[in-house]
């Protein structure tokens, strides 16, 4: 009997047929009520799960759905599954780190070059019939400071060095010694060092609100933030306060903390760019995201090592059928 799998994600449907095509019956529920219903209705018959990080995977699901054996996380990030219920189940859960490295990297460097050279309101204001000559900064010899150096934070600097000729300094939970870069060993002294930051690393408990007022003010008068990782890493009230009393030149933000909801004094502020958490979407990345997801559920279900395990708290190992 083939695993029946609850796809939660709302974005991948056109490739879908990847699993389907490798013998998995799908269940969607895309929307709250869906998933609702679903897991209500279907939950004794649901061998595994596809969600990604900020929707997640709840206690009271986990519990709810005794078949359970695996949870796939699309992404890097598993912020809101909930992996204490997960190892107090003996479940597997997987993530897609990696994959979508060059998609978020390539809006990363999309996002800080519309910001750093003011290109939304350059384009307005032609389209109003005006043609006002703006000085703005070059990022060509500029310091980039990468919080996170992971495969996002990599594929980054290497855009950043090889493309602008710029000047790469990183913090990490670990200085790498098989890069280049320069290594700061904290957040605020990153952001002294650097003309633009960028935020890539993982969401959770400990990178929440990394980046605060003590960093943002390092960053300085004419700094720019761009965050492509997760809202929780900056604390949203610190930073919409620098924006407004320009203690940072700008920011481009990808992640907000209640999506879609977002901040009204965000919206307002002229020296901001926003988009709808989309720096991980493209063709190529969902596809090699559900590619990878197949990969790890069919090594599963045969018995075989998953690709990409996480791992789970109090040193429980990843199960394996």
């Amino acid at each position: 009997m083939p695993a029946t799998v609850l796809v939660l994600v709302e974005t991948i449907n056109d490739y879908l047929p990847i699993l389907e095509q490798q013998g998995f019956h799908l269940i969607l529920a895309p929307t709250p009520a869906e998933r609702s219903a679903a897991i209500s209705r279907h939950g004794a018959q649901i061998d595994a799960v596809l969600t990604r990080g900020p929707l997640g995977l709840y206690a009271d699901e986990i519990n709810a759905l005794p078949a359970l054996k695996i949870i796939c996380v699309i992404g890097a990030g598993y912020e809101h599954v909930d992996l204490q219920a997960a190892a107090d189940r003996g479940i597997t859960v997987t993530n897609g780190a990696g994959v979508n490295a060059s998609s978020v990297a390539d809006h990363a460097m999309a996002m800080l070059l519309a910001l750093v050279r003011d290109i939304p309101r350059c384009d307005a204001a032609v389209r109003r019939g005006e043609w006002p000559k703006v000085m703005r900064p070059s990022l060509a010899g500029k310091r980039l400071g990468i919080l996170g150096l992971g495969a996002v934070g990599m594929a980054i600097a290497k855009r950043a060095s090889n493309g602008f000729d710029m000047t790469i300094s990183y913090h990490n939970r670990q200085n790498r010694k098989d890069v280049p870069y320069d290594f700061c060993s904290t957040p605020t002294e990153l952001a002294r060092d650097c003309d633009f930051l960028v935020v890539a690393t993982p969401g959770g408990i400990g990178t929440r609100h990394l980046i605060n007022r003590q960093v943002l003010d390092a960053l300085g008068a004419n700094g720019f933030l761009v965050n492509i990782a997760r809202a929780s890493v900056v604390a949203t009230a610190d930073l919409i306060s620098a924006l407004e009393q320009r203690r940072i030149a700008g920011a481009a933000l990808d992640v907000f903390d209640a999506e879609p909801r977002v901040p009204d004094a965000l919206k307002s502020l002229a020296n901001v760019i926003l988009t709808p958490h989309v720096a991980g979407l493209s063709p190529e990345a969902t596809q090699g995201t559900v590619e990878l997801v197949g990969r790890n559920l069919v090594a599963f279900f045969s018995g075989e090592p998953v690709l990409t395990p996480i791992n789970l708290p109090s040193g429980l190992s990843i199960a394996v059928l």
